[in-house]
Protein backbone atom coordinates (compact mmCIF):
# COMPACT_ATOMS: atom_id res chain seq x y z
CA UNK A 1 0.00 0.00 0.00
CA UNK A 2 1.66 3.59 -0.78
CA UNK A 3 1.59 5.78 2.01
CA UNK A 4 -1.27 8.43 1.56
CA UNK A 5 -2.32 11.79 3.55
CA UNK A 6 -5.71 11.79 5.28
CA UNK A 7 -7.44 12.63 1.85
CA UNK A 8 -6.09 9.45 -0.07
CA UNK A 9 -4.23 11.55 -2.33
CA UNK A 10 -0.42 9.52 -3.02
CA UNK A 11 2.28 11.17 -1.10
CA UNK A 12 3.58 12.91 -4.34
CA UNK A 13 0.25 14.96 -4.60
CA UNK A 14 0.42 15.83 -1.39
CA UNK A 15 3.97 17.06 -1.74
CA UNK A 16 2.84 18.82 -4.82
CA UNK A 17 0.08 20.22 -2.61
CA UNK A 18 2.46 21.53 0.01
CA UNK A 19 4.91 22.51 -1.94
CA UNK A 20 1.65 24.97 -3.35
CA UNK A 21 0.76 25.92 0.20
CA UNK A 22 4.53 27.25 0.47
CA UNK A 23 4.29 29.30 -2.60
CA UNK A 24 1.21 30.82 -0.99
CA UNK A 25 3.07 31.83 2.17
CA UNK A 26 1.89 28.61 4.47
CA UNK A 27 4.77 26.77 5.13
CA UNK A 28 3.58 23.38 7.14
CA UNK A 29 6.85 22.05 7.82
CA UNK A 30 8.12 24.95 9.72
CA UNK A 31 4.39 23.93 11.91
CA UNK A 32 5.46 20.59 12.31
CA UNK A 33 9.17 21.92 13.06
CA UNK A 34 7.55 24.38 15.82
CA UNK A 35 5.36 21.73 17.47
CA UNK A 36 8.29 19.51 17.65
CA UNK A 37 10.16 21.96 19.55
CA UNK A 38 7.23 22.69 21.81
CA UNK A 39 6.82 19.31 23.05
CA UNK A 40 9.16 18.81 25.95
CA UNK A 41 8.00 22.05 27.77
CA UNK A 42 3.98 21.27 26.90
CA UNK A 43 4.90 18.06 28.53
CA UNK A 44 6.43 19.00 31.60
CA UNK A 45 2.48 20.97 32.50
CA UNK A 46 0.76 17.29 32.08
CA UNK A 47 -0.31 15.48 34.80
CA UNK A 48 -2.28 11.91 34.38
CA UNK A 49 -5.50 13.72 33.93
CA UNK A 50 -4.18 15.15 30.64
CA UNK A 51 -5.32 12.29 28.07
CA UNK A 52 -3.83 11.54 24.40
CA UNK A 53 -0.85 13.01 22.51
CA UNK A 54 0.21 16.57 21.39
CA UNK A 55 -1.13 17.44 18.10
CA UNK A 56 -4.91 16.01 18.98
CA UNK A 57 -7.62 17.59 17.46
CA UNK A 58 -8.81 17.87 21.21
CA UNK A 59 -6.75 18.06 24.29
CA UNK A 60 -8.69 15.37 26.75
CA UNK A 61 -8.90 15.89 30.54
CA UNK A 62 -10.17 12.89 32.80
CA UNK A 63 -12.82 14.51 35.29
CA UNK A 64 -13.05 11.76 37.79
CA UNK A 65 -11.68 13.99 40.28
CA UNK A 66 -14.79 16.36 39.92
CA UNK A 67 -16.56 13.04 41.71
CA UNK A 68 -15.22 14.21 44.77
CA UNK A 69 -16.95 17.74 44.42
CA UNK A 70 -20.42 17.93 46.17
CA UNK A 71 -21.29 20.86 43.58
CA UNK A 72 -18.61 21.46 41.33
CA UNK A 73 -18.80 24.92 39.07
CA UNK A 74 -17.22 24.87 36.41
CA UNK A 75 -15.52 28.18 35.66
CA UNK A 76 -13.53 29.63 32.63
CA UNK A 77 -11.81 32.73 31.14
CA UNK A 78 -10.04 33.96 28.04
CA UNK A 79 -8.09 36.99 27.02
CA UNK A 80 -4.87 37.67 25.31
CA UNK A 81 -1.90 40.06 25.86
CA UNK A 82 -2.83 42.90 23.86
CA UNK A 83 -0.17 45.27 22.52
CA UNK A 84 2.78 44.33 24.95
CA UNK A 85 3.75 42.20 22.59
CA UNK A 86 4.33 44.74 19.95
CA UNK A 87 7.55 45.46 21.96
CA UNK A 88 8.77 41.29 22.31
CA UNK A 89 8.97 41.87 19.05
CA UNK A 90 10.82 44.79 18.65
CA UNK A 91 13.36 43.33 20.92
CA UNK A 92 13.09 39.80 20.20
CA UNK A 93 12.20 38.33 23.48
CA UNK A 94 9.57 36.16 23.03
CA UNK A 95 9.61 33.79 26.20
CA UNK A 96 8.03 36.28 28.84
CA UNK A 97 4.89 36.95 27.03
CA UNK A 98 3.61 33.52 27.74
CA UNK A 99 3.74 34.54 31.42
CA UNK A 100 1.64 37.29 30.88
CA UNK A 101 -1.25 35.32 28.64
CA UNK A 102 -1.50 33.12 31.49
CA UNK A 103 -1.70 35.33 34.28
CA UNK A 104 -4.46 37.62 32.24
CA UNK A 105 -6.52 34.12 31.93
CA UNK A 106 -6.05 31.56 34.75
CA UNK A 107 -5.86 34.89 37.69
CA UNK A 108 -9.45 35.44 35.95
CA UNK A 109 -10.32 31.89 36.62
CA UNK A 110 -8.67 32.33 40.33
CA UNK A 111 -10.86 35.12 41.52
CA UNK A 112 -14.14 32.84 42.01
CA UNK A 113 -11.84 30.54 44.37
CA UNK A 114 -11.24 27.97 41.00
CA UNK A 115 -8.36 25.77 41.14
CA UNK A 116 -6.93 26.13 37.15
CA UNK A 117 -7.47 22.65 35.30
CA UNK A 118 -6.38 23.54 31.97
CA UNK A 119 -5.65 26.03 28.91
CA UNK A 120 -5.15 25.85 25.37
CA UNK A 121 -3.90 28.57 23.51
CA UNK A 122 -4.10 29.91 19.97
CA UNK A 123 -1.10 32.13 18.03
CA UNK A 124 -2.12 33.72 14.84
CA UNK A 125 1.23 34.96 12.62
CA UNK A 126 2.15 36.14 9.44
CA UNK A 127 5.34 33.49 8.80
CA UNK A 128 6.20 30.33 11.22
CA UNK A 129 9.28 31.23 12.50
CA UNK A 130 9.95 27.42 15.11
CA UNK A 131 12.39 29.04 16.96
CA UNK A 132 10.34 31.93 18.23
CA UNK A 133 7.05 30.42 17.88
CA UNK A 134 8.65 27.63 20.80
CA UNK A 135 9.45 30.15 22.36
CA UNK A 136 6.33 31.63 23.19
CA UNK A 137 4.61 28.57 24.04
CA UNK A 138 7.47 27.67 26.23
CA UNK A 139 6.96 30.70 27.82
CA UNK A 140 3.28 29.53 28.08
CA UNK A 141 4.00 26.52 29.92
CA UNK A 142 6.04 27.49 32.32
CA UNK A 143 3.53 29.87 33.55
CA UNK A 144 0.69 26.90 33.32
CA UNK A 145 3.66 24.66 35.60
CA UNK A 146 4.04 27.36 37.75
CA UNK A 147 0.00 28.01 38.44
CA UNK A 148 -0.46 24.12 38.37
CA UNK A 149 -2.64 24.19 35.45
CA UNK A 150 -2.18 21.53 32.38
CA UNK A 151 -1.43 22.71 29.06
CA UNK A 152 -3.44 20.52 27.13
CA UNK A 153 -3.25 21.75 23.39
CA UNK A 154 -3.60 25.14 21.08
CA UNK A 155 -3.33 25.98 17.59
CA UNK A 156 -0.48 27.74 15.36
CA UNK A 157 -2.40 29.68 12.19
CA UNK A 158 0.17 31.20 9.95
CA UNK A 159 -1.75 34.32 8.18
CA UNK A 160 0.60 35.66 5.12
CA UNK A 161 -0.83 38.95 3.59
CA UNK A 162 -2.69 39.67 6.86
CA UNK A 163 0.11 40.07 9.20
CA UNK A 164 3.63 40.37 8.58
CA UNK A 165 6.30 37.80 9.04
CA UNK A 166 7.63 38.43 12.45
CA UNK A 167 4.07 39.54 13.78
CA UNK A 168 2.37 37.44 16.16
CA UNK A 169 -0.76 37.50 18.28
CA UNK A 170 -1.98 34.97 21.17
CA UNK A 171 -4.60 34.38 22.96
CA UNK A 172 -5.73 31.24 25.40
CA UNK A 173 -8.60 30.42 27.34
CA UNK A 174 -8.94 27.98 30.49
CA UNK A 175 -11.28 26.10 32.80
CA UNK A 176 -11.00 25.34 36.81
CA UNK A 177 -13.40 24.52 39.17
CA UNK A 178 -14.67 25.31 42.35
CA UNK A 179 -16.99 23.92 44.93
CA UNK A 180 -20.33 25.82 45.12
CA UNK A 181 -20.16 26.20 48.91
CA UNK A 182 -16.83 28.10 48.73
CA UNK A 183 -17.31 30.12 44.98
CA UNK A 184 -15.72 33.80 45.94
CA UNK A 185 -17.83 36.79 45.06
CA UNK A 186 -19.59 40.00 45.86
CA UNK A 187 -22.54 37.90 47.95
CA UNK A 188 -19.68 36.92 50.75
CA UNK A 189 -18.73 40.74 51.20
CA UNK A 190 -19.62 42.78 54.15
CA UNK A 191 -19.28 45.97 55.77
CA UNK A 192 -15.97 46.39 57.68
CA UNK A 193 -14.20 43.77 55.55
CA UNK A 194 -10.73 44.50 54.94
CA UNK A 195 -9.20 45.21 51.34
CA UNK A 196 -5.59 43.47 50.65
CA UNK A 197 -3.82 44.81 47.86
CA UNK A 198 -0.67 42.51 46.32
CA UNK A 199 2.14 43.95 44.40
CA UNK A 200 2.39 43.68 40.99
CA UNK A 201 5.93 42.76 39.57
CA UNK A 202 5.07 45.98 37.06
CA UNK A 203 2.69 46.93 33.98
CA UNK A 204 1.53 43.41 34.09
CA UNK A 205 -0.32 43.39 30.16
CA UNK A 206 -2.48 46.44 30.11
CA UNK A 207 -2.72 49.36 29.15
CA UNK A 208 0.27 49.04 26.70
CA UNK A 209 -1.25 51.32 23.64
CA UNK A 210 -0.65 54.03 26.22
CA UNK A 211 2.51 53.43 27.22
CA UNK A 212 3.97 52.86 23.69
CA UNK A 213 2.49 56.15 22.58
CA UNK A 214 4.09 57.69 25.53
CA UNK A 215 7.43 56.19 24.42
CA UNK A 216 6.72 57.05 20.98
CA UNK A 217 6.46 60.60 21.77
CA UNK A 218 9.65 60.51 23.77
CA UNK A 219 11.22 59.00 20.95
CA UNK A 220 12.50 56.83 23.22
CA UNK A 221 14.29 53.28 21.83
CA UNK A 222 13.68 50.10 23.48
CA UNK A 223 17.05 49.28 24.35
CA UNK A 224 17.38 52.56 26.33
CA UNK A 225 19.38 52.22 30.19
CA UNK A 226 16.86 53.82 32.39
CA UNK A 227 18.71 54.52 35.99
CA UNK A 228 15.30 53.94 38.00
CA UNK A 229 15.09 50.93 36.51
CA UNK A 230 18.39 49.08 36.26
CA UNK A 231 18.26 47.80 32.81
CA UNK A 232 16.58 48.95 29.27
CA UNK A 233 13.47 50.30 28.68
CA UNK A 234 12.40 47.33 26.98
CA UNK A 235 13.26 44.74 29.83
CA UNK A 236 11.43 46.72 32.07
CA UNK A 237 8.36 47.20 29.95
CA UNK A 238 8.59 43.66 29.32
CA UNK A 239 8.47 42.19 33.02
CA UNK A 240 6.17 39.57 32.62
CA UNK A 241 2.87 39.80 34.72
CA UNK A 242 2.59 37.98 38.63
CA UNK A 243 0.94 34.92 38.91
CA UNK A 244 -0.86 35.07 42.01
CA UNK A 245 -2.48 31.25 41.46
CA UNK A 246 -0.74 29.59 43.88
CA UNK A 247 -0.66 32.38 46.47
CA UNK A 248 -4.38 33.26 46.83
CA UNK A 249 -5.71 29.73 46.29
CA UNK A 250 -3.39 29.27 49.56
CA UNK A 251 -4.84 31.95 51.12
CA UNK A 252 -8.33 30.79 50.53
CA UNK A 253 -7.09 27.58 52.23
CA UNK A 254 -6.06 29.09 55.07
CA UNK A 255 -8.64 31.94 55.58
CA UNK A 256 -11.48 29.70 54.56
CA UNK A 257 -15.09 31.60 55.12
CA UNK A 258 -12.76 34.53 56.08
CA UNK A 259 -11.80 35.65 52.69
CA UNK A 260 -14.64 36.78 50.47
CA UNK A 261 -13.61 37.81 47.41
CA UNK A 262 -10.32 38.80 45.20
CA UNK A 263 -10.35 41.17 42.12
CA UNK A 264 -7.40 41.05 39.56
CA UNK A 265 -6.32 44.35 38.46
CA UNK A 266 -6.34 44.57 34.81
CA UNK A 267 -7.60 46.51 32.14
CA UNK A 268 -9.27 49.82 33.91
CA UNK A 269 -7.54 49.65 37.10
CA UNK A 270 -7.72 49.17 40.75
CA UNK A 271 -11.46 51.52 41.25
CA UNK A 272 -13.06 49.54 38.44
CA UNK A 273 -11.77 45.86 38.95
CA UNK A 274 -12.45 46.03 42.93
CA UNK A 275 -15.83 47.34 42.29
CA UNK A 276 -16.70 44.45 40.31
CA UNK A 277 -16.50 42.32 43.18
CA UNK A 278 -18.60 44.37 45.96
CA UNK A 279 -22.30 44.62 45.91
CA UNK A 280 -24.04 47.33 44.83
CA UNK A 281 -25.17 48.15 48.48
CA UNK A 282 -21.57 48.43 49.58
CA UNK A 283 -18.33 50.25 48.55
CA UNK A 284 -15.12 50.93 49.51
CA UNK A 285 -12.81 53.75 50.51
CA UNK A 286 -9.19 53.08 49.13
CA UNK A 287 -6.16 55.15 49.67
CA UNK A 288 -3.85 55.42 46.85
CA UNK A 289 -1.04 56.53 49.59
CA UNK A 290 -1.27 52.51 51.37
CA UNK A 291 1.10 51.55 49.06
CA UNK A 292 4.61 52.55 47.39
CA UNK A 293 4.26 53.24 43.50
CA UNK A 294 6.31 51.28 41.48
CA UNK A 295 9.38 53.47 39.39
CA UNK A 296 7.29 52.50 35.96
CA UNK A 297 4.40 54.25 36.76
CA UNK A 298 6.33 57.25 37.93
CA UNK A 299 8.23 57.59 35.37
CA UNK A 300 5.66 57.17 32.64
CA UNK A 301 3.75 59.84 34.10
CA UNK A 302 6.41 62.33 34.67
CA UNK A 303 8.51 61.56 31.16
CA UNK A 304 5.12 61.41 29.82
CA UNK A 305 2.95 64.03 30.67
CA UNK A 306 0.41 61.95 31.47
CA UNK A 307 -1.73 62.46 34.88
CA UNK A 308 -2.19 60.17 37.40
CA UNK A 309 -5.76 59.78 37.12
CA UNK A 310 -5.05 58.83 33.77
CA UNK A 311 -2.51 56.48 34.91
CA UNK A 312 -5.01 54.82 37.50
CA UNK A 313 -7.67 53.85 34.65
CA UNK A 314 -5.50 51.86 32.75
CA UNK A 315 -2.35 50.93 34.57
CA UNK A 316 -2.52 48.67 37.95
CA UNK A 317 -0.38 51.18 39.87
CA UNK A 318 1.85 48.58 41.36
CA UNK A 319 -1.43 46.62 42.67
CA UNK A 320 -2.45 43.31 40.81
CA UNK A 321 -4.46 41.81 42.59
CA UNK A 322 -6.92 42.73 45.71
CA UNK A 323 -8.38 40.64 48.59
CA UNK A 324 -11.51 41.37 50.43
CA UNK A 325 -11.18 39.98 53.84
CA UNK A 326 -13.21 40.02 57.18
CA UNK A 327 -11.45 41.88 59.58
CA UNK A 328 -10.73 40.11 62.37
CA UNK A 329 -9.02 37.23 59.50
CA UNK A 330 -6.83 40.45 58.61
CA UNK A 331 -3.70 39.83 60.70
CA UNK A 332 -3.72 35.90 59.68
CA UNK A 333 -4.20 36.88 56.10
CA UNK A 334 -1.39 38.96 56.01
CA UNK A 335 0.85 36.64 57.57
CA UNK A 336 -0.42 33.67 55.33
CA UNK A 337 0.28 36.29 52.08
CA UNK A 338 3.83 37.09 53.46
CA UNK A 339 4.93 33.77 54.02
CA UNK A 340 3.80 32.46 50.16
CA UNK A 341 6.41 35.80 49.37
CA UNK A 342 3.50 38.07 48.15
CA UNK A 343 3.98 41.69 49.49
CA UNK A 344 0.08 42.51 50.60
CA UNK A 345 -0.44 45.75 52.50
CA UNK A 346 -4.40 46.79 54.09
CA UNK A 347 -5.33 49.37 51.25
CA UNK A 348 -9.22 50.07 51.93
CA UNK A 349 -12.00 48.96 53.61
CA UNK A 350 -15.98 48.25 52.62
CA UNK A 351 -18.33 50.55 53.52
CA UNK A 352 -22.45 51.14 53.05
CA UNK A 353 -22.21 52.67 49.49
CA UNK A 354 -24.19 55.60 50.82
CA UNK A 355 -21.31 56.32 53.24
CA UNK A 356 -18.62 56.06 50.32
CA UNK A 357 -20.28 58.61 48.71
CA UNK A 358 -20.91 60.67 51.68
CA UNK A 359 -17.14 60.69 51.96
CA UNK A 360 -16.19 62.03 48.64
CA UNK A 361 -18.70 64.62 49.49
CA UNK A 362 -17.25 65.55 52.51
CA UNK A 363 -13.77 65.59 50.93
CA UNK A 364 -14.18 67.41 47.94
CA UNK A 365 -13.57 64.28 45.70
CA UNK A 366 -13.44 64.74 41.77
CA UNK A 367 -15.64 62.69 40.13
CA UNK A 368 -13.17 60.99 38.70
CA UNK A 369 -12.35 59.48 42.21
CA UNK A 370 -15.41 57.66 42.44
CA UNK A 371 -16.21 54.48 40.45
CA UNK A 372 -19.22 52.93 40.49
CA UNK A 373 -19.21 49.24 38.09
CA UNK A 374 -17.66 48.20 35.23
CA UNK A 375 -17.76 45.98 31.95
CA UNK A 376 -21.16 45.98 32.50
CA UNK A 377 -21.23 44.88 36.19
CA UNK A 378 -23.24 46.69 38.12
CA UNK A 379 -21.27 46.51 41.15
CA UNK A 380 -20.23 48.82 44.36
CA UNK A 381 -18.87 52.12 44.65
CA UNK A 382 -15.36 52.60 45.34
CA UNK A 383 -13.50 55.98 46.30
CA UNK A 384 -9.75 56.33 45.89
CA UNK A 385 -8.60 59.21 48.36
CA UNK A 386 -5.62 60.81 49.24
CA UNK A 387 -2.16 60.84 46.99
CA UNK A 388 0.04 58.57 45.41
CA UNK A 389 3.71 58.22 47.02
CA UNK A 390 5.86 60.21 44.55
Amino acid sequence: MSPTDQGGRSASAARESFDAYARAGVDVAAADRAVELMRTSVKATLGPEALGALGGFAGLWDATALKDYDQPILVTSTDGVGTKLAIAQAMDIHDTVGYDLVGMVVDDVVVTGAKPLFMTDYIATGKVDPARIAAVVAGIAAACEHTGTALLGGETAEHPGLMGPSEYDIAGAAVGVVERSELLGPDRVGQGDVVLGLASSGLHSNGFSLVRAVVRELGWAWDRPVAEFGRTLGEELLEPTRLYTRSVLALARRLGNDLHALAHVTGGGLAANLSRVLPAPLGAVVSRASWPVPPVFQLLGSAGHVTWLDLERSLNMGIGMAAVVAEPALGAASAALAELGEQAVPIGRVALAADVRAEAENRGARAEDLTQGAKGVEGGAVLLIDEYHR
